[in-house]
């Protein structure tokens, strides 16, 4: 060896040895996450920025920067990253009102999170769906049942919404204060709820009212309250601006008025959209380069952020502003602990027996029993297994493991189908046949439906598990059938084969159970008059199947509740391209609904008393106390979700007709009574007025509290207790 050559080597060993002993700001831990971004940015070229603004970020071997994929999911268990714990579908968690069951759940999620992320890691990179920045929760509302995303969401209230939500970013992002246990992301932001079909260019345009009554409220409660590290910015576009480039929305709002300091991601494929699908730009720089000055930090899906470079040569952009969102997203990266030794990150050290552990199995039944709404009963449930002697199990869901899972699932170690579920529990009790051959949506010839009728006859009990599925409704979707059109519904009417097969049974006398799975509301007028007992079981996970046992069995009484209204024909809807509230929701809907939002029996009954609160209060007091009295009068212990809704009677401004304002389970024996309090802030007792301003306003407020939302139903109303409050002074301005 030369002599030059070995005097480069040995100061090259120094370098080496200087640089392990004296490390460099950004991998000093001792300093804040900020601190450290901002001593790595210029350490960085422009071409190594742009590049890790792609959400397949890449390595940076010369400063310690490994591989990394923003993209990962979590909507219901950690997604598409195998062995995982699979929680209901986020529609079956509305259905719960239970947002401290979900802060445990999502708890749970987080730890599974943690463990997987680092077998990964150990094997080198971190590809997509193997990190820890997750890209939920969905708190868009569900305005529209057609939507296929809807099963995504908590449902169409904004309060329940929040709640559930909040529940979701405090519980997967954990309490420590120097790590983010895991990064939870509030999308689609914002006023995004389908159609799938045009949703890359699609502007959605709405009043201010109901931007800020509606489509906000989840959205702040997620930034300012639960302090969400991640926003995603929609496809489509608002008031004519695509999101990811918005004014009001990402600037004036989120920034601004919110003061949100984390990362925002576009949606995947979005950017490109602002140029080929809005064509509000010319090119992907310009584009792109709009994007970043809005606070788009990450572009997802596709690659038109390396044209920032030439953007920042072209002088579209400066590179000072490109390191605004490096920065950014290199602060979630160090809050993550990504860049740290696992000795000195806690969350890093969770131990690998944590993944689908019987607590986290245990937390997914309870969810799973507590999505259950029983929509009908007339005394058929639950069934008594000593009494059964044959019991048929039918439909296209009894056997599908799909209509279990979902979307954007995990894939659990355990699980029952219904059907499974049922033989496991009647297993010396009772023969069950199972009839297969009933399609979600393909007509039944008249042969095989006298087949399956003549296979049913003499029996004590026939469960027709049916609904629609995950494989017809979704997130844009190759599916074209009748009454479903890319992911959306072209009706919300149970598929007419389904109805066709129940009306056969009851032709035929034989008492039918009629276990409904679906991502979102159906129109069952027919099944509604004529089948003896309804369950709606939701996508329900890996305990779906046995919840649905449970309930029919009677080892679990029922307490969900609906998180959305289920309306009983198409008609009762508007124009499913219109965001205009009017005539949507519990909130704004002026007919009579099937089963209305908060709706759910028990096999016990509860009644409701002693319901006080002040007389007078004024508009500027903090909070006013409301107190209720709830027992369960029936021959059962059970659940119940008391509900308190706010209406305001002699306003002349535009208001909802009523609104949820708080929900509490409580659990009662037979017999018991509880007395209950809730706490109404001014911000529950508001109104939005059409600029968008919150303010508590003088005049009469209505409470009424109960088991169900109180609007006018076509089922038999549940019980409630109502009274008025009238708020004295000034109007009182809370707008925050």
């Amino acid at each position: 060896m030369n002599t030059g050559l070995k005097f480069a080597l040995g100061v090259c060993s120094l370098s080496l040895l200087f640089s392990c002993a004296q490390k460099l700001p950004y991998q000093d831990t001792s300093l804040t996450a900020e601190q450290r971004a901002e001593d790595l940015l210029p350490r960085l070229t422009l071409e190594e920025k742009v590049a890790l603004m792609q959400n397949a970020s890449p390595a940076i071997p010369r400063l310690g920067i490994k591989e990394y994929d923003w993209w990962n999911e979590a909507l219901h268990g950690v997604g598409r990253a195998g062995l995982a714990t699979v929680f209901p579908q986020a529609i079956g968690m509305g259905a719960s009102f239970n947002d401290s069951l979900l802060y445990e759940v999502f708890d749970a999620v987080s730890d599974e999170a943690r463990v997987k992320s680092r077998i990964f890691s150990e094997n080198g990179v971190l590809k997509r769906y193997q990190g820890l920045t997750f890209w939920t929760p969905n708190v868009n509302i569900f305005r529209d049942p057609r939507w296929g995303r809807g099963q995504e969401t908590y449902g169409e209230d904004p309060f329940l919404t929040s709640k559930i939500g909040e529940s979701f970013v405090l519980g997967l992002q954990g309490d420590n204060p120097r790590y983010l246990k895991a990064s939870a992301c509030a999308k689609h932001y914002a006023v995004h709820s389908g159609p799938e079909k045009n949703r890359h260019s699609f502007n959605s345009d709405v009043s201010t009212y109901d931007l800020w009554d509606t489509y906000l409220p989840a959205f702040r409660t997620l930034v300012v309250d639960a302090k969400v590290s991640g926003v995603m910015c929609a496809y489509n576009a608002f008031q004519g601006q695509p999101c990811c480039g918005n004014d009001l929305l990402m600037q004036s709002i989120l920034r601004d008025k919110w003061n949100f300091k984390g990362y925002v991601t576009s949606d995947c494929g979005a950017i490109d959209d602002i140029f080929n699908h809005h064509k509000t730009h010319p090119d992907a720089a310009t584009a792109a380069a709009d994007a970043v000055f809005h606070g788009t930090d990450l572009d997802c899906g596709q690659s038109a952020y390396l044209a920032l470079v030439k953007a920042v040569k072209d002088g579209i952009i400066t590179e000072k502003q490109i390191d605004v969102s490096v920065k950014r997203l290199f602060e979630i990266r160090f809050r993550l602990g990504l860049f740290d030794p696992v000795e000195e990150v806690d969350y890093a050290r969770i131990p690998v027996s944590i993944l689908e552990c019987r607590k986290h199995q245990d937390l997914a039944k309870q969810l799973a029993r507590e999505s259950m709404v029983l929509l009908k009963n007339d005394q058929l449930l639950p069934l008594q297994k000593n009494k059964l002697k044959k019991v048929v199990v039918m439909g296209p869901n009894a056997d599908c493991r799909e209509s279990l899972l979902g979307n954007y699932n995990g894939q659990p170690s355990r699980m029952l189908t219904p059907l499974q579920a049922i033989r496991e529990r009647l297993n010396g009790w009772a023969e069950v046949i199972y009839i297969e051959g009933v399609d979600h949506v393909d007509a039944v010839p008249e042969n095989q439906l006298k087949e399956y009728m003549r296979q049913s006859k003499e029996a004590d009990v026939v469960i027709f598990v049916g609904g629609i599925s995950p494989r017809l409704e979704g997130e844009e979707m190759p599916v074209s059938k009748d009454g479903f059109d890319g992911g959306d519904r072209t009706t919300i009417a149970l598929p007419a084969v389904q109805t066709q097969v129940m009306k056969a049974l009851a032709a035929e006398h034989i008492p039918t159970v009629f276990v409904m799975m679906t991502g979102s509301a159906l129109a069952i007028p027919w099944e509604a008059k004529n089948v003896p007992a309804i369950l709606n079981a939701w996508y329900g996970g890996q305990y779906g199947g046995e919840a649905i046992a449970d309930v029919l069995l009677g080892d679990y009484n029922p307490s969900g509740k609906l998180p959305v209204t289920f309306y009983a024909q198409d008609s009762d809807l508007p124009d499913f391209e219109s965001y205009d509230m009017q005539g949507r929701t519990y909130r704004y809907f002026n007919g009579k609904a099937l089963y209305p939002f908060g709706y759910g029996l028990s096999y016990t009954d509860f009644t409701y008393s002693s319901l006080n609160l002040p007389k007078v209060c004024h508009t500027t007091d903090k909070e006013v106390q409301v107190t209720v009295t709830v027992k369960n009068t029936g021959r059962l212990e059970g659940e119940e979700v008391v509900q308190l809704y706010i209406s305001h009677p002699d306003k002349k401004i535009l208001v909802p007709l009523t609104a949820l304002k708080g929900f509490k389970r409580v659990h009662l024996r037979s017999g018991e009574a509880q007395r209950l309090t809730f706490s109404l802030s001014p911000e529950d007792l508001s109104c939005v007025d059409e600029n968008g301003i919150r303010k508590v306003l003088p005049g009469t407020v209505r409470i009424q509290v109960g088991g169900s939302s109180p609007v006018p139903t076509l089922a038999t109303p549940l019980k409630l207790v109502e009274s008025t409050l009238k708020m004295i002074g000034n109007t009182h301005i809370i707008d925050k």
